[in-house]
């Protein structure tokens, strides 16, 4: 059936109705009995107050097959009972990035008011409202609102909406969705995916052309785009799809429902071979087949066997050439009228129609009219708002007139659109969907307006978008003196997102002429970012270095230098480590953090002076000097967009091991708060969870410890596989999962992660072979093990980093070496005793001791447990405590130190350890 926006038929020699009851669908019953029960399950669910009952239906069919009128129809269905929220796509607004979550949104949050909006957007009004259009994006010394955190606060509103809604549940209704915005296609992919039974509280119809890979329908009219838009959102498309209760193929009409048709719109008189032929010509179509009848009407023709032979003729004026033929005979005025209309699209209001145009509103009123008649164009509905705007009256039409635009007047057009659009004050953003279809012209104001389009775009949140304008500007071309600007803002707008784009990028920027120092450091860092988060540390360290030589002496060259000594220190191999770390301690010894620039470097020196095993005071002084007091200084912050989150992580990180995990814990609790007030909910994020999971693990708090670290993968899980916050997270999980005695579930995310050789090029936090040796040896693969350990103790030998607690090989090697070669073992345990005795701390220096009361007797073994128990009593490491007092219970048969060490282990979390203990209580024997 032809949809709610086609218009009746004209008024002729007839007088039965001019189109069927409003309401009425021919053969649509089991998709209209399929959207009733889920929308009375969505009230159902909301009245009782329990789990939500909504979920995704998807209408997909050809064009013209009704799914606009389906979809009015479920509207009407709903509208008494629910909330019901409509938007619908456009073939020319594909590139205008949140366009269909604004038409979704913005009315349901008109009657809010400023506070009661506000309320709905808790924290994230200032990430949110501008992807919404209601509020101006952050300035562009701002950091670009990451996409994510933007497609989760829509989500959180979304769900905010839906609570407050429950006597009147939201229903969404998406038509043409084909041609929708992939940053909405993206938040309405989130949004169905938060709930793991489907279960949803709303419901959201989509309705849609067929996608690539669907077959079709053998018929096709005017669908220049079959599958309706790129990859992305094809994709995106059809895992709404997977998700749907109902996935609804709307076909097309039978002949019999065809010649019903026919009898409601011209007389029951209507014979059965002209209701036959208008089948054959229209293919059942529903909107083919009310524009012929209009036509027949139009003509005055007797629907009989004697005029059925005009059909076929009468039929060529609804589609491609014929309507574009129909839309000429109306005149130059209509014509220019809907070539305007096509270009504009949902701007097409009376003013900028106008400024297109250069008509006045006499000339504008009288073609509208003219089109209207023709059934080119519907009217603006008399509600339709401050600024109501013509409309095509089916997509079809649209492209049909948007594909007759002589190119040289569309270009033209897009180009007065976009003057337009800036003469009424829309912004860069609005114009720039018209300043893509502009032909390259050398035009600098052209690359002014698109270069500014994509500053507003990566504030919203669409780097997809600014990055196409990007692309464009640099098409233009820009001039020579602007041209590595638009390539280093190009690599900007893609930093994170597409590394490989970034590297290209930014390579090119640097090597033309255009960039002055401030920019060249600033595309070099960024460069070497871009590197390390493809994994290519390698190259990273070189390109800063590179550029450092060539770097005038100052805080420039220290941010490279910073970058260069950071990059070739998180290589999990190096040529000549204790070369460069010497070079580091030089570089920085009489750093007193004067500045950002000596402050970061002097955060790179203490993570390598933790990494090497020296003193845990001298770490200590070296963390506390980069930061002011106590926190990182204003541009060190966790999402300053200059140095980048590295700069405090790894003061924190170094904190820790200096059994100093109150400071690191301070500064991680902000990590988790900044990143999440500016919405860096992906791969930030979940870092900032695995490190604060490290901080419980080295503290003993294992559950909490799993928690935060579990946490972290679920986010990392939802931005992309193997990324090094996998690594991470997953090396952390395991060794906290083996403290609990867990090690099916340790092998399970080892295995899920793959957590073992080959591995990155990176090194992992703590260090990764020494926990696939613990999880080796609590597996009972002793051979294995000791091979693993062997392997990590090369690798960090030769590079001279020896602290025990962040590679704990030394006692885990110690243990599986004892009972087969005792001498060597020892040995191993002697320097590692040496290594934590230089290091310093309560922790390092308690597992030496415990690890040494292996290889000596009962009476010295008692002693040196006593020793250890004491250091790690005045450590923070809960966990490594109880396993001492266990040992001392052990060794001594103390009912008393038995007793504390299953309390101990209890309230670690460390379930093996403390059934251990209480089994030992209650047979009243020490554990072995």
């Amino acid at each position: 059936m032809p949809s709610e926006a086609e218009q009746p038929l004209p008024a002729g020699a007839f007088t039965a109705p001019a189109r069927p009851e409003r309401g009425v669908l021919l053969e649509r019953g089991p998709e209209l009995a399929a959207a009733f029960h889920a929308v009375d399950a969505l009230v159902a669910g909301a009245a009782a107050g329990g789990p939500a009952r909504g979920g995704v239906l998807v209408l997909r069919g050809d064009p013209g097959v009704g799914k606009t009128s389906l979809l009015a129809e479920i509207h009407r269905m709903a509208r008494d009972r629910c909330t019901v929220l409509t938007a619908r796509g456009g073939e020319t607004l594909t590139s205008v990035p949140f366009h269909l979550t604004r038409q979704l949104l913005q009315p349901a949050l008109d009657g809010y008011g400023s506070e009661g909006v506000h309320h709905l957007f808790g924290d994230h009004f200032d990430l949110v409202a501008p992807a919404l259009g209601l509020a101006p994006p952050p300035p562009p010394s701002a950091a670009p609102a990451d996409p994510q955190g933007v497609r989760d606060g829509l989500v959180r509103l979304l769900d905010r909406l839906a609570d407050g809604l429950r006597d009147r549940p939201p229903v969404l209704l998406v038509d043409d969705a084909h041609w929708a915005d992939t940053e909405t296609l993206t938040w309405l992919d989130a949004f169905t995916r938060t709930r793991e039974d489907g279960r949803l509280p709303a419901l959201v119809v989509v309705a849609h052309r067929p996608l690539p890979g669907d077959g079709g329908s053998r018929h096709r009219t005017m669908d220049h785009d079959d599958g309706g838009g790129h990859t992305d959102g094809t994709a995106l498309l059809a895992g709404l799809a997977d998700r749907a209760l109902l996935t609804l193929g709307l076909h097309a009409l039978t002949s019999e429902a065809t010649a019903e048709l026919a009898r409601l719109a011209l007389g029951a008189h209507a014979d059965e071979p002209f209701c036959r032929e208008l089948w054959t010509v229209t293919a059942g179509n529903p909107y083919e087949t009310v524009e012929l009848l209009a036509k027949v009407r139009d003509h005055t023709l007797e629907p009989v066997a004697g005029t059925a032979g005009l059909l076929r003729k009468l039929a060529a004026g609804a589609r491609g050439g014929g309507l574009v033929t129909r839309l000429e005979a109306l005149g130059s005025g209509p014509t220019r009228l809907a070539w305007a209309v096509a270009v504009l699209g949902a701007d097409s209001t009376p003013d900028l129609l106008a400024k297109l145009t250069g008509m006045d509103a006499t000339e504008l009123a009288d073609h509208t009219e003219r089109l209207r008649r023709a059934r080119i164009v519907t009217p603006p509905p008399r509600n339709g708002g401050p600024t109501p705007h013509l409309e095509f009256a089916h997509p079809l039409i649209a492209t049909a007139v948007h594909g007759s635009v002589p190119p040289a007047v569309r270009t033209a057009l897009h180009g007065r659109a976009a003057w337009a659009l800036a003469e009424a004050g829309r912004g860069p953003a609005a114009a720039s969907r018209h300043l893509l279809e502009v032909h390259p012209d050398d035009d600098e104001d052209v690359v002014r307006g698109l270069r500014a389009a994509a500053v507003e775009h990566l504030a919203v949140g669409a780097p997809d978008a600014a990055r196409r304008c990007l692309e464009r500007a640099l098409a233009e071309p820009p001039g020579p003196d602007t041209y590595a600007r638009v390539l280093y803002e190009l690599g900007c707008a893609s930093l994170l997102t597409a590394p490989a784009a970034t590297v290209l990028h930014l390579r090119s920027a640097l090597a033309l002429p255009g960039l002055d120092d401030t920019l060249r450091t600033d595309a070099t860092y960024r460069l070497a970012q871009a590197l390390a988060h493809n994994n290519q540390l390698q190259e990273a360290a070189r390109a800063v270095a590179a550029e450092a030589v060539r770097t005038p002496p100052g805080t420039g060259r220290r941010r490279l230098q910073a970058a260069h000594f950071m990059y070739e220190g998180f290589q999990a191999t190096e040529e000549d480590g204790p070369g460069r770390s010497r070079r580091l301690a030089g570089l920085t010894a009489a750093f007193t953090g004067a500045d950002n620039s000596e402050r970061a470097l002097l955060a790179v020196r203490a993570f390598d002076a933790m990494l090497r095993g020296e003193p845990a005071d001298e770490v200590v002084r070296l963390c506390d000097r980069s930061l002011v007091d106590g926190a990182p200084a204003r541009g060190l912050g966790w999402t300053d967009p200059a140095w980048g989150f590295e700069i405090p992580a790894l003061t924190g990180i170094a904190y820790v091991f200096a059994d100093r995990p109150d400071r690191a814990e301070a500064l991680f609790t902000e990590a988790v708060r900044a990143f999440e007030i500016s919405g860096w909910s992906g791969a930030h994020l979940a870092f900032a969870h695995a490190l604060l999971g490290l901080v419980h693990r080295r503290r003993g708090d294992l559950p909490r410890a799993q928690h935060h670290l579990e946490e972290g993968l679920r986010l990392a899980d939802r931005v992309g596989d193997g990324l090094p916050v996998h690594w991470d997270t997953a090396c952390l999980l395991v060794d906290t999962l083996l403290a609990r005695g867990r090690t099916a579930e340790a092998r399970s995310v080892a295995d899920r992660y793959a957590f073992g050789p080959p591995w990155p090029g990176a090194i992992v936090l703590p260090d990764g072979p020494s926990v696939l040796g613990r999880l080796l040896l609590a597996e009972g693969r002793a051979e294995d093990a000791v091979h693993t350990l062997e392997e990590a103790a090369d690798a960090l030998t030769g590079r001279a980093r020896h602290h025990v607690v962040w590679a704990p090989w030394p006692f885990d090697l110690a243990r599986a070496l004892a009972p087969v070669d005792p001498d060597r073992a020892a040995g191993i345990a002697a320097e590692a005793t040496a290594h934590a005795e230089r290091l310093g701390t309560p922790t390092a220096l308690g597992e030496a001791l415990r690890c040494a009361a292996l290889f000596a007797d009962p009476p010295e073994a008692r002693g040196l447990l006593t020793r250890a128990v004491a250091h790690l009593a005045a450590s923070p490491s809960r966990y490594e405590e109880a396993r001492a007092r266990l040992d001392l219970a052990h060794a001594t048969g103390s009912p008393a130190a038995l007793a504390r060490a299953a309390a101990l282990a209890a309230t670690c979390g460390a379930d093996a350890l403390a059934t251990a203990a209480v089994t030992a209580r209650a047979s009243g024997h020490p554990p072995e």
